[in-house]
């Protein structure tokens, strides 16, 4: 998304000037932020901080942020309280894409900073960088921080009321998809207590088939058992009835000679 940039028309902001903001607006086709300007360095500093700053002003005009970027961070290094030095530099990590570094650097300059335009710049640009990270939440709050020292500043009403309406866009997309997590997280679980119920059902299947075989091998065994026990007891029962043959055929016997006896002697 690329911003609506705030520029003094060829010239960079005066930090000495209270940070006016300058009326030039450069609108790009679909964008909605708005960068403020770059700080240029009053004559009261040290010439080699002064030429840092300004060789970084100009390296940023030309579109040359990495090496604007470079120019400013000698600057801090010389004088880390710099307001300048660190607003100018969040611009030019700003312009690279660097959203979360630039939004430390102007929290920097807003910690320094003691001019009311100042802070306001710096939480206006803060929000800048949140919005591209998406993180609308917290630029709504950086923007109203803005509104409460500029109230008049319309390009910060613009801006918070964007952030307001792609936080609801995304709280929208948030509650949809935490709808749609629970709709999936019922439907796997209800695909697990299936499961359950089918793994139960083929566990008492399983229970069913093992107690009837073992049920069945009791039955097989008994019934041997019991072929066992009656071909045992067909042998007593033969082996009593040949006995009992015997003993009839002896006493017939026995009969029979006596008979013979009588009827020789009569």
């Amino acid at each position: 998304m690329e911003p609506i940039e705030k520029r003094g028309e060829g010239e960079v902001m005066n930090a000495w000037s209270g940070c006016a903001r300058v009326a030039a607006l450069i609108r790009a086709a679909s964008t909605c932020l708005v960068v403020a300007g770059v700080f240029a360095r009053p004559p009261m500093y040290g010439q080699s901080v002064r030429s840092l700053v300004n060789g970084g002003n100009s390296l940023y005009d030309e579109k040359k942020f990495n090496d604007a970027e470079v120019n400013y961070r000698k600057a801090l290094e010389k004088e880390q309280g710099l307001v300048e030095g660190h607003f100018n530099l969040g611009n030019s990590l700003y312009k690279q894409g660097k959203y979360e570094e630039s939004a430390r650097e102007y929290e920097n300059a807003l910690l320094k900073a003691k001019e009311k335009d100042t802070k306001a710049y710096a939480y206006y640009n803060i929000g800048n960088s949140q919005m591209q990270e998406q993180k609308f939440q917290d630029a709504v709050k950086s923007y109203s921080e803005s509104l409460q020292r500029n109230p008049s500043d319309q390009q910060a009403k613009y801006n918070l009321s964007y952030a307001l309406a792609k936080l609801r866009e995304q709280q929208q997309q948030q509650n949809k998809k935490d709808k749609n997590k629970d709709k999936q997280d019922k439907n796997d679980q209800q695909k697990k207590d299936q499961q359950k119920k089918e793994q139960e059902k083929q566990d008492q299947q399983q229970d069913r088939q093992q107690k009837d075989q073992q049920k069945q091998q009791q039955q097989n065994q008994a019934s041997q058992q019991e072929r066992k026990m009656s071909k045992a007891d067909a042998q007593r029962i033969l082996d009593v009835l040949k006995n009992n043959e015997k003993e009839v055929q002896k006493k017939l016997r026995v009969r029979q000679a006596t008979r013979a006896r009588t009827e020789k002697d009569w």
